[in-house]
């Protein structure tokens, strides 16, 4: 299993997948094409043609090509899916003659990362020895560490440094989302409601301003996301809002120290590395589910963290948090990151601190664990219809169209 650095992505929305990861693709090319070409050729395939209008993903490509000063087409194919991954991109690299120098095909699995066809060097190494979480909790219980800890004895101590530069990014998400107003781009016209659900929130008392004030967190890094501001993934763009608004709020109430905060991102970085080596994060491979619900997950086992939970509630917390999410379609309105997309962000964080306090009034036994449920999330994804997996063509998203 990777590195959690593969998890937690500081860079722009809207979209890790169709967004980042493109943009890193482009980079990449470029890197290895030979000099000389006179014209460039990106074709997209799949739910990143699908939905690439919406998601930017043209806009990202052509600002990296740019730099080449050379003529640059991109080709749309929504109806084609390669073998590997719904998210494909082959670029090309053309002479005078329109024959092609050099080409890639690349896969844009998720949370900003890509796969290279025939390059498996270009993969970053394995550094956790074992990817699931039983034999984590497992070793944690008959060691006496806590999740943290084994991320750092994986990572190294340098991996704090990391995570202080992780939790900075997600605070100044929040904390300029909190106060923007106005629409958000695209054509939805849709209206910010960070800012309102803040001031709401304030007015509260106990248990309503609690709540109302993380759905106001989680909302402003959406919509910061949806804006292409700079977030986290975490693991996605598209869920980024759901551990920030959990863990700001928790900070912010409680004055906590920050390496407490720190340490609940090790966790909550650890269930979402468990996710994506063993099933996906990516919305076009097995829907919404492997989103916003591992978003959940991962903010249900960063709050559990915080809160003094043992390994074994906070992995009975990381699987109530994904479970309740299973099936969840992803069905992006019009292609972008908004309609349901940033509503689903506020919802999750409100579910992930439920989850944190029902396993935290337990003894953490449960039947089902959460590898067990990383498993059928899996199964249930494949068996998704396409359209139902960021093609823009089923649920919400049907009936309208990308402009």
């Amino acid at each position: 299993m990777k590195s959690i650095r593969e998890i937690y992505r500081v860079g722009t929305g809207p979209s890790s997948s169709h967004t980042m990861g493109p943009r890193q693709a482009a980079e990449e090319f470029l890197r290895r094409a030979p000099q000389g070409a006179q014209s460039y050729e990106v074709e997209l395939f799949g739910s990143l043609a699908a939905t690439g209008k919406g998601h930017m993903t043209d806009v990202a490509i052509e600002d990296v090509f740019a730099t080449t000063g050379k003529p640059l087409e991109i080709i749309w194919h929504p109806d084609i899916f390669l073998p590997y991954h719904p998210n494909a991109l082959k670029l090309k690299a053309l002479d005078n003659a329109g024959v092609v120098m050099f080409s890639m095909t690349v896969y844009s699995v998720g949370g900003g990362a890509i796969k290279i066809e025939g390059d498996p060097e270009a993969e970053s190494k394995d550094i956790y020895p074992m990817d699931k979480l039983t034999d984590i909790l497992e070793y944690c219980e008959r060691t006496g560490k806590c999740y943290w800890e084994y991320v750092e004895e994986c990572e190294g101590p340098e991996i704090w440094d990391y995570l202080h530069d992780v939790w900075t990014a997600m605070k100044s998400a929040v904390e300029r989302g909190i106060v923007r107003e106005g629409r958000l781009p695209g054509p939805l016209n849709l209206r910010r409601k960070a800012a309102q659900y803040y001031v709401k929130a304030a007015g509260f008392r106990d248990n309503l301003k609690s709540r109302g004030l993380t759905f106001a967190y989680a909302l402003a890094v959406s919509e910061e996301n949806a804006s292409g501001g700079i977030i986290v993934t975490a693991p996605t763009c598209g869920s980024c809002g759901v551990l920030p608004g959990v863990l700001y709020h928790i900070w912010k109430s409680r004055d906590l120290p920050e390496t407490r905060v720190l340490r609940a991102l090790a966790t909550g970085g650890l269930i979402g590395n468990i996710v994506k080596q063993n099933a996906s994060i990516s919305g076009a491979e097995v829907g919404c589910q492997g989103e916003v619900g591992v978003a959940c997950a991962m903010a249900a086992a960063a709050a559990l963290q915080l809160f003094g939970g043992s390994p074994a509630q906070i992995e009975y917390a990381a699987e109530m948090g994904l479970e309740h999410h299973l099936g969840m379609t992803c069905d992006p309105v019009c292609g972008l990151v908004q309609i349901p997309c940033i509503e689903r962000n506020a919802y999750a964080a409100a579910r992930a601190l439920d989850a944190n306090i029902y396993a935290s009034l337990s003894d953490g036994v449960h039947r089902v664990s959460f590898d067990k449920l990383v498993t059928v999330m899996k199964e249930t994804g494949h068996d998704l219809p396409s359209l139902y997996k960021e093609t823009g063509a089923g649920g919400l998203a049907k009936d309208y169209h990308q402009m």
